[in-house]
């Protein structure tokens, strides 16, 4: 059994220093994710006037229930949680406040969020392109009331609107028409809740009542999505990993993954506090069609490793993954082709038939998570390069060097 620590998760991260900012007293963070993501989301509450303190281990947040009362511009680099989550944090206090952020996510939609913090009442204006940074708001509070979203291209739209609920005058009431990667709403529900606010459920509507969040100390669980690539490359070897932290009461819909593997032939074994991984006999998993519209981030990593299987693996349901740090689905169906490997695609989906990867460079398109799913294909591929492979420094800067180390130590021990 080979063990591997992952680094804490990006979206339980960047949810705790939401909440943490807006609670009263000081919230301590244990273990939470240090990369260009979180450092970016943390930035940003300092340009907003909150204090952060920040050691290896921990991260301490003064919250401020009031909100930012400081008019700043904040840069939100790559973050599209920072870019999502910091201006409706913004939009609670009182000031103007200007957001803007890399080209990359200039280009990522932020309309039906905008479009619902007007019905709001918050004054906001698109500085260029309508629906998308830079934006400035003009923060006067938020009275709250009823409010109707679609979260059809992104669930952190209603993520946001949850985490803004408390911190409004009325509280909310939230309608959604359509939701994807509905697990990532439950792990704000279950943070808010750790953070002292039950929201309501009904359905499809969501009441979120007033009344602000309680500082914490809070622990943040290993990054699903960043597990999967070792999931995945114990799948494809016939090796075997055991990730600890994760476990049956994870928040992380992410970790539905493993369950994916197991369809497809991988040993799972998911246990109160570490889920292990084994290999598929010989390596080679079976085909089908699988829907990964409530776990689309670790699409890529399937695509990546269906070369290997029996039969042509199918994913369906995937049009959000267009909107990413790229068009992911598009990345995957180009890199598998330069790899040699037959692939077709439509507008939501995409099949991979099985063949034997030839050594090719992979074109990254400066997305973390193409880099990582196809270093999982290059253990099987020698020669595999990548155009940026320093991109991984959003989610997980030491990928390269624990992913090798881990390469390493299970071929030690499957050969001993």
């Amino acid at each position: 059994m080979t063990v591997v620590e992952i680094p804490g998760s990006k979206s339980v991260t960047a949810r705790a220093l939401f909440l943490a900012a807006a609670a009263e007293g000081t919230t301590t963070l244990l273990r939470p994710l240090s990369s260009d993501d979180t450092e970016g989301f943390a930035e940003g509450l300092t340009r907003l006037g909150y204090r952060v303190e920040r050691d290896e281990r921990e991260w301490r947040i003064e919250g401020r229930p009031q909100g930012p009362a400081t008019d700043a511009e904040v840069y939100c680099r790559d973050g599209a949680t920072t870019a999502r989550f910091l201006p409706t944090l913004a939009a609670a206090g009182h000031g103007s406040f200007r957001f803007d952020a890399s080209e990359q996510m200039r280009r990522r939609p932020l309309g039906p969020l905008t479009e619902a913090l007007r019905t709001l009442g918050v004054e906001l204006h698109h500085q260029e392109r309508e629906g998308h940074h830079p934006l400035r708001i003009e923060a006067r509070g938020v009275a709250g009331g009823e409010v109707t979203l679609d979260a059809g291209l992104s669930s952190q739209y209603l993520t946001a609107l949850l985490l803004l609920g408390p911190l409004t005058r009325q509280g909310l009431r939230i309608t959604v028409t359509d939701l994807v990667s509905a697990p990532y709403v439950e792990i704000t529900l279950a943070m808010m809740r750790s953070f002292g606010v039950r929201v309501e459920r009904d359905g499809n509507v969501f009441t979120v009542p007033p009344g602000g969040y309680r500082a914490t100390e809070y622990r943040v669980e290993p990054d699903a999505s960043t597990a999967s690539y070792f999931f995945a490359a114990a799948a494809v070897t016939g090796r075997e990993v055991t990730v600890p932290g994760l476990g049956r009461d994870a928040l992380q819909g992410d970790l539905r993954f493993v369950e994916v593997l197991e369809r497809l032939g991988a040993k799972v074994e998911v246990g109160a506090d570490r889920v292990t991984v084994g290999g598929a006999p010989g390596g080679r998993l079976t085909g089908g069609t699988v829907a990964m519209r409530d776990i689309s981030d670790t699409m890529p990593t399937l695509a990546a490793i269906a070369p290997f299987a029996t039969a042509p693996i199918r994913i369906v349901d995937v049009y959000n993954t267009r909107i990413k740090e790229c068009d992911r689905l598009d990345a995957c169906a180009e890199n598998l082709r330069r790899l040699g490997v037959d692939v077709a695609t439509g507008r939501d989906w995409i099949e991979i038939r099985p063949g034997t990867p030839q050594p090719a460079e992979i074109s990254t398109r400066g997305d973390h998570r193409i880099v990582m799913s196809f270093a999982v294909t290059g253990l099987r591929t020698p020669g595999i390069t990548f155009d940026d492979p320093g991109c991984v420094r959003k989610t997980f800067p030491d990928f390269h060097r624990a992913f090798a180390a881990w390469a390493d130590a299970s071929a030690e021990q499957a050969e001993g």
